[in-house]
């Protein structure tokens, strides 16, 4: 049996890792789009390293673009198969797959025009709308902790990972005819504990494999009451003293319903000051309102909450936009107010529009929520840049930028150790380090051996591996 690891391989986006059995069925966990500035960005995200006629299931662990996004890509290339996901994931890729279609071609016809001026070749799309349909059209949900036999060898259930509503780690029991089960489970994105609407991660069986993300495997997050507290201080801070307006990028699943539960507790509180809230993002509204539909995904204290408001997720003073038109009149506001906009990387989206109207003016205050790549605008900006280019022209950092690492959906180091404590250290033949960054994973493994853990490897994009079978 093998494993081969062709994204999220020493790098925090495009997860694919495909395992092929004994008998040679392919079985692809993921089949993310690689973003951010990379140098070989377009050709990973154009060409798979493995033919897609060949795959036989798919098993997405949550639909965030950087796990899901190149699925319709697999599809217009010929996959043709089983895509197993939870309920909720399959409603999300229902939105965030769309989404990625739209802006991918927006933002061709603007790069497209610009080659066109300089004689070069137009460049073609990774998939369209109809791609994206057809993708929907193959995904089979799976129920938590369901036990399913995909082949006459081969069984999967998912468990609930709290990283995004949805979001699982896959397990797979894997026979060669009489021959004992090789169990392998794949993390996917690891969530946090005591995340104030998702449940905790869940504990798991016992694997002979483990294929962990390492994103924060060398740092540790705050506390939720000093993220609480410190994200009204920079409310007051900004709105009030310094009459200025405060834009979040956010990402628009989890992260964007984090940040307005907060809000929406303070109002109740009678914390939250009086100003104006915008959730500008169309993608953010739909989502809200799958978000709403999926109580299977709430820990127990929200869905208390929701008993005695019934509308977590919106509050006097909160308006979502998705028209236009409303969205660039925001540049206009001439009053403190809080944006919240996508994306939460600050790559794509209109949230770029707003940094690059607020950016210059040191009365306002952009406040990054969670992980950005260290190339992406939000990682730039998080790294203390003085200029960044924005839509081809830069701009003077003059806002003050601040960050709140506990509005990260991933698990810090301790938390992942916590979660796979429910494991037998010596019975894990191998543990196989991916999504996260060299320097990161290699810090994460010392962790892990100090923790007792043994035969850890951090592959590199394309290394294949082969699993002896029992």
């Amino acid at each position: 049996m093998q494993i081969q690891f062709f994204g999220a391989a020493q790098m925090v986006t495009g997860s694919k890792h495909l395992i092929t059995t004994p008998k040679g069925v392919k079985i692809l966990l993921d089949c993310g789009l690689v973003q951010g500035k990379m140098i070989n960005k377009e050709d990973m995200n154009q060409y798979f390293g493995f033919n897609p006629k060949e795959i036989d299931y798919v098993i997405l662990s949550h639909a965030h673009i950087d796990h899901s996004g190149l699925l319709p890509k697999l599809v217009k290339d010929g996959f043709n198969g089983i895509i197993f996901c939870t309920p909720a994931t399959k409603s999300l890729c229902q939105i965030m797959l769309l989404d990625s279609a739209f802006i991918q071609n927006s933002d061709l016809k603007f790069i497209n025009k610009r080659r066109k001026k300089k004689g070069l070749p137009e460049i073609e799309s990774l998939y369209d709308e109809e791609n994206v349909l057809q993708t929907l059209a193959l995904m089979q949900e799976v129920d938590y902790d369901e036990y399913l036999k995909i082949d006459k060898e081969i069984a999967l259930h998912l468990t609930d990972v709290g990283h995004l509503i949805g979001s699982a780690a896959v397990h797979l029991d894997i026979s060669l005819g009489n021959r004992k089960q090789t169990k392998i489970t794949y993390t996917g994105d690891i969530g946090r504990y005591k995340d104030p609407i998702l449940r905790d991660p869940q504990p798991f069986r016992q694997c002979d494999y483990l294929i962990c993300e390492s994103t924060y495997g060398d740092r540790l997050h705050p506390t939720e009451v000093d993220a609480e507290a410190e994200l009204l201080e920079i409310i007051k801070h900004t709105c009030v003293e310094k009459k200025g307006k405060l834009i979040i990028p956010a990402f628009s699943v989890d992260r964007t319903q984090e940040i307005i539960f907060a809000l929406d507790k303070a109002v109740n509180e009678g914390t939250m000051p009086n100003i104006k809230v915008f959730v500008d993002s169309p993608l953010s509204v739909k989502a809200t309102n799958i978000m709403r539909k999926h109580e299977e995904c709430y820990r127990e204290e929200f869905v208390a909450y929701i008993n005695k408001d019934s509308d977590p997720f919106g509050f006097k003073n909160l308006t979502y936009i998705s028209d236009v038109e409303k969205s660039k009149a925001l540049n206009n506001l001439n009053e403190p107010c809080i944006i919240i906009s996508a994306s939460g990387m600050a790559e794509a989206g209109r949230i770029k529009h707003h940094i690059m109207n607020n950016i210059e003016n040191p009365k306002n205050t952009i406040l990054l929520v969670g992980y950005a790549t260290p190339e992406s605008l939000a990682g730039k900006l998080k790294n203390g840049e003085k200029k960044v280019r924005i839509f081809g022209e830069e701009f003077n950092v003059n806002a003050a930028v601040k960050y709140l690492g506990y509005y990260s959906a991933h698990a810090d180091y301790s938390e992942m150790i916590r979660w796979l404590n429910c494991q037998n250290k010596k019975k894990i033949k191998e543990v196989f380090l991916v999504h996260g960054e060299l320097k990161t994973q290699l810090a994460f493994k010392e962790k892990l051996e100090q923790a007792g853990y043994h035969n850890i490897s951090i592959p590199r994009t394309g290394e294949g591996v082969t699993l002896p079978m029992p």
